[in-house]
């Protein structure tokens, strides 16, 4: 008998591990909303053969857009806990299905693109090549997520593994050479451009600038490229290599152990030989240079004295924000010609090096064109000075006191003391509210009495009370009058005026002692009523 409990309760806690063990099933809401978004991904596929021009890429974006909608769900099952195998399994195949026949039809487009390529439509056709690149990155990086999903989930997704492999290496073995070429040709374009000097075309500039934004395309793919493989298991070594040598692109993966010690060992070369050669003569090229920085930083801070001097004893009256732009530029301008000179005492040729600035400075300007529109902002208010350090305004949402103005952005100080800086952009495509900017101001209040009160005796005691407020100007003089019939009561207009500083001060005074004389002389401040009629009817026999 005991024999037979034992063999029993092992038998219950069997069914109780199995019973906990086993796969929750998927949510039917998720399930049903990733059936309907698969419906209409088919949908769109199947339209795509056909459309052409902008309803071609409109499908794309489609199909691209419920698919990533359609992974999100997907990922929430396969993250859940105990995830539902029978569901997920041929899910996950369908999405390597579905991503190997994208991963074709962008091959497709790209071989068609590169048959099309032809002198005239050279820049267009490059640039369509490298969007469909970048749409390539997409989708390889899908299914790499959906092979560690199987992984996951204990899915044998071998051969799709492999061929993602394959596909990578060949990808990043082409992406590698395409780096290098084009990096040579930006070299080639920036040194035809430095030669040209002063001289330089426009579409030298452009051909600099066009090379500069494929060099990160190709380079952006590549890196997207080693992760993956990295992912895979595969050493990237060479290629991570590539990436810092060519564009210094410095991330996280590239940081290893082989990646930095062979380029260590041939900076270190390079030093090595260069300080044998020529160590002697480099450093007296170095301390030159170093004296000359010293003293143009004292000649620099010398003359933005005199001009901070200059500027704020002039009858011009300079606003704040021209006095230190004047003080600025004038001692940037002083050690940048400093810095020149100490640049050419190291060997450097000027006039490649500005036409280099020159190129580096329409590169930036791209990049940085959210700062350039702030600093083109800050040259209007610096030209037109809507306001000036110390002024109270209403711009971009915000009341306060300037503080600090600079020719990128405001910095002001809000009532309840709250520092505020604010793009100058912000403010100069808004309206700007200076309200310091004039002698004085008007104080608009708005009194009630009663119906039954005495309308005479009421703007007496207002008028009575604006007067004899020591703050209030007697010109322009005061508006005392009767405006409108309201509902409970009769309302007076007090619109007295004052220096803008005293504004509150007179709003505050004068709205007390009106409280206060009402009051006393018997003057009532109604609020609002309601009359309530009761009618009694008698009930019906």
């Amino acid at each position: 008998m005991p024999r037979i409990l034992l063999i029993l309760c092992c038998f219950v806690s069997l069914m109780s591990f199995s019973q906990s063990s086993v796969a929750a099933p998927a949510d039917p809401a998720t399930i049903n909303k990733i059936a309907q978004l698969q419906q209409r991904i088919d949908a769109d596929v199947s339209y795509l053969k056909t459309a052409k021009g902008e309803l071609k890429a409109i499908s794309e974006f489609r199909i691209l857009n419920k698919n990533n909608q359609l992974r999100e769900k997907l990922d929430s099952l396969v993250n859940q806990e105990n995830p539902d195998l029978a569901y997920l399994t041929p899910q996950i195949q369908q999405q390597l299905s579905f991503l190997d026949n994208v991963g074709k039809y962008l091959d497709d487009n790209i071989t068609a693109l590169k048959l099309a390529l032809d002198d005239e439509t050279q820049t267009q056709t490059m640039k369509a090549i490298i969007d469909r690149e970048a749409d390539r990155d997409l989708y390889l990086q899908a299914q790499l997520q959906t092979i560690n999903w199987a992984n996951t989930l204990n899915i044998n997704v071998d051969s799709a593994k492999t061929a993602l492999t394959n596909e990578l290496t060949l990808r990043a073995d082409y992406l590698e050479s395409i780096v290098n070429y084009t990096q040579n040709q930006l070299k080639e374009a920036v040194s035809d451009a430095s030669t040209a000097g002063a001289d330089i075309t426009a579409e030298q500039k452009t051909h600099v600038i066009e090379l500069k934004e494929r060099l990160s395309q190709h380079s952006s793919s590549l890196s997207i490229a080693a992760d993956a493989l990295e992912g895979l298991g595969q050493d990237t070594t060479q290629i991570q290599q590539t990436l810092f040598s060519v564009s210094g692109d410095i991330t996280q993966d590239v940081l290893n152990f082989d990646v930095a010690s062979s380029l260590l060992s041939d900076w270190m070369d390079i030093a090595k030989n260069q300080a044998l050669e020529n160590g002697t003569g480099l450093t007296f090229k170095v301390v030159i240079f170093l004296i000359i920085l010293f003293l143009t930083s004292l000649v620099s801070k010398l003359v933005k004295k005199v001009v901070r001097k200059a500027v704020n004893s002039s009858k011009l009256n300079f606003s704040m924000l021209l006095q230190d732009f004047f003080t600025s530029i004038s001692g940037n301008i002083i050690f940048a010609l400093g810095l020149l000179i100490a640049l050419s005492q190291l060997g450097f040729e000027l006039a490649p090096l500005l036409a280099g600035f020159g190129i580096a400075g329409v590169i930036i300007g791209f990049a940085l064109q959210d700062t350039l529109s702030n600093f083109a902002s800050g040259m209007m208010i610096l030209i037109y000075r809507p306001y000036d350090v110390g002024d109270l305004i209403n711009a971009a949402g915000v009341t306060g006191r300037v503080s600090h103005m600079s020719l990128v952005s405001t910095t002001v100080k809000t009532l309840d003391n709250q520092r505020l800086i604010i793009p100058n952009n912000k403010i100069w495509g808004d309206t700007i509210n200076n309200i310091t900017a004039e002698q004085e101001r008007r104080v608009d209040m708005t009194f009630g009495i009663g119906y039954g009160d005495d309308i005479p005796k009421a703007e007496k005691i207002l008028t009575d009370i604006v007067l004899a407020h020591p703050k209030v100007k007697k010109y322009p003089e005061p508006t005392i009058k009767l405006h409108t019939l309201g509902e409970s009561s009769v309302d007076f207009v007090v619109r007295p005026w004052a220096n803008p500083v005293d504004y509150w001060e007179v709003y505050w005074d004068i709205t007390r002692e009106v409280k206060m004389q009402f009051d006393a002389q018997g003057v009532s401040i109604p609020f609002p009523q309601r009359d309530v009629h009761i009618y009694h009817e008698k009930a019906a026999d």
